[in-house]
């Protein structure tokens, strides 16, 4: 069994990087904000309220206490003032559990919202992104980092918050110890100093790990993905590869939980030093308040205020460090997502974009275009010349890997040309918006997406916003023949596809490819593109299928990618491509007799028919 490749091993964190990475908490705050603003209000309210009552509770302790020892001694029988405070640290701790309570309320509705405004913005971003973007593993990396931790993010948001309450009860604690014994204050840091340093020995290690093991966590998914799908289920059971690919799928995860193993056991080790360390300073410290009481320096109440401002206080600061380095190393998570959010289009900015006219007038032209992939040498296409006049219907033809869907998603303004140029109507296509520019297009690609979704979502996907136009619809189906498929289903339009749902219904690939091209249907685009759409049809069906495109897009123009040369000839033009150039280009009659590659293939498919 191959194994899987050589992970990078996590580099070293950065304290400064982590404390770097926090200028993205008031942007992330902001947003936070603008999701509910009411709501965020309120957290911050009954968090103010919330901190205050710490050191007002054990102050009110305080005073029982003295007021329990003042009545046994003097034995007056007067217990008013006593019930009155035993009655009111009742109210308080009712008070403070309905706040924590408000407060875990508020923070799960808040980062429920944010998290699905976080996931919404993610998709928009990725669709704004050119496909050579799309198809980048380092692109991959940099999604998966935004998309990691995003209902961590809601975590983040709590810990910041809980963090500036902590922050209010510190200060109010600090002030109670001091009045009483100042230098008190100097065993609380000595007992919190080991906790600061394991904190900083460890912090952002975690992250580093996770990020410098992106690419091997997404190949995880993808052999859970392999080993436990309907789409794969069928290769797997036949070939056996359910073993093969859970062990590949152990012996990686296995490589992560041991780096994992590793860097929990030396957090927890030294953890454990360190806290030894820190429970002695309270300690001594809860001795020296004994001993002051014992001498009658400090009451009973004194005692207990102390006792208790002092293990709270201790409590609070170890949970503030602790947190702080935690909000760090999320932070960091946060700067991968606000700097996916800010990727720019492999388009580059343009000032200003040319309107789009109304109508196509002549049509589009490539000059000497050439494309290859960002950090590859090879060309996919080079010097690719020629003209796509409005109104006409070309045929692009050649063996696998001649460049054909390359042409057509350079075209559809997918991918950048990285040389040469792409002009409509005279103009290069880069200097119109491509939102508005692709809205020219109605596409069926050979490996269409096969919507889980009902019929009438399906065909309505090339035309979204016509979803319920049923006429609309209703004619989209008809001209590709999808309307046959439909009459056969139990529930009409609103059939479910595919067998992830309940009452879901798979088709056949031939009526798939009718409910895929009734989508292109749908748009009526002035530019319609069929990549290799009727494969999975009988060669009837396909001659019908395309007599019919040709008859209903009558003058406008089209793009078709087919290897059954019976379906090119009814092209206007056909260009021939080889090795991502192109070889020869003209109508089917002038092909033939040019006696080239159009021709030799032509007549060894016209042989496999006899």
């Amino acid at each position: 069994m191959p194994k899987p490749k050589k992970s990078i091993q996590p580099s070293a964190f950065n304290f400064k990087e982590g404390l770097a990475s926090l200028k993205f908490v008031p942007r992330f705050f902001r947003e936070i904000r603008k999701v509910n603003p009411l709501l965020f209000y309120t957290n911050i309210f009954c968090r103010l309220v919330n901190a205050a009552l710490p050191v007002v509770m054990l102050w009110v302790g305080k005073l029982i206490i003295d007021e329990v020892v003042l009545q046994i001694a003097a034995e007056t029988g007067d217990l008013s003032r006593l019930w009155f405070l035993v009655g009111l640290e009742f109210g308080l701790a009712i008070l403070s559990d309905l706040l924590s309570r408000g407060i875990s309320l508020s923070d799960a509705l808040l980062g429920d919202q944010y998290s699905i405004n976080t996931s919404v913005r993610i998709i928009k971003k990725t669709s704004e992104l050119n496909l050579d973007q799309l198809e980048d593993s380092e692109f991959y990396d940099k999604l998966e980092r935004a998309r990691q931790q995003t209902n961590g993010r809601v975590g983040l948001m709590s810990n910041i918050l809980t963090q500036g309450e902590d922050i209010i009860v510190i200060l109010s604690l600090l002030i109670g110890v001091v009045s009483f014994e100042p230098w008190l204050i100097m065993l609380l840091l000595f007992s919190i100093v080991p906790t600061i340093i394991n904190e900083i020995k460890f912090s952002g290690t975690s992250y580093s790990l996770a990020r410098s093991w992106t690419q091997e966590r997404r190949e995880l998914d993808y052999l859970r993905y392999a080993g436990a799908s309907d789409v794969t289920a069928k290769e797997v059971k036949l070939f056996g590869l359910s073993n093969y690919l859970a062990d590949r799928f152990k012996v990686l995860s296995d490589k992560y939980y041991h780096k994992s193993k590793h860097l929990a056991k030396q957090r927890a080790g030294w953890g454990a030093v360190f806290n030894i360390i820190g429970t002695g300073a309270y300690y001594g410290a809860y001795i020296v308040i004994v001993f002051r009481t014992v001498a009658g320096i400090f009451s009973l109440g004194d005692l207990t205020f102390l006792s208790g401002s002092f293990n709270r206080l201790r409590g609070k600061l170890q949970g503030f460090f602790t947190r702080f380095t935690a909000i760090t190393e999320s932070a960091l998570y946060l700067q991968d997502y606000f700097e996916f959010l800010e990727l720019k289009n492999s388009h580059g900015d343009v000032d200003y974009k040319l309107p789009l006219p109304n109508k196509i007038k002549q049509g589009f032209k490539f000059v000497n275009v050439g494309f290859k992939y960002p950090k590859s040498d090879t060309w996919v296409v080079r010097h690719i010349c020629f003209d796509l006049k409005v109104g006409e219907k070309m045929a692009f033809v050649g063996e696998n890997g001649a460049g054909k869907t390359t042409l057509i998603k350079l075209l559809l303004q997918f991918y950048v040309p990285t040389e040469g140029e792409i002009f409509l109507d005279g103009i290069p296509v880069k200097q119109y918006d491509q939102v508005a520019y692709q809205q020219y297009f109605g596409v069926i690609f050979q490996d269409f997406v096969k919507f889980e979704l009902t019929i009438r979502e399906n065909i309505a996907m090339g035309e979204i916003s016509e979803i319920h136009n049923q006429p609309r619809i209703d004619g989209a189906a008809e001209k590709s023949l999808a309307d046959q498929v439909i009459t056969d289903l139990p529930m009409g339009y609103e059939q479910p596809l595919g067998k992830r749902f309940k009452r879901g219904k798979d088709l056949s690939g031939g009526q798939w490819q009718k409910i895929a091209i009734a989508r292109a249907y749908m748009k009526d685009a002035e530019v319609l593109i069929l990549d290799e759409p009727t494969s999975a049809l009988d060669a009837r069906a396909e001659t019908e299928a395309f007599d019919r495109f040709i008859k209903l897009t009558e003058g406008k123009t089209a793009v078709i990618i087919s290897h059954r040369f019976s379906t090119v000839r009814i092209a206007d033009r056909i260009m021939v491509l080889k090795a991502g150039t192109v070889l020869e280009i003209g109508t089917h009659e002038e092909l033939m007799v040019n006696d080239k590659l159009y021709a030799e293939l032509f007549h060894l498919q016209a042989a496999g028919y006899q």
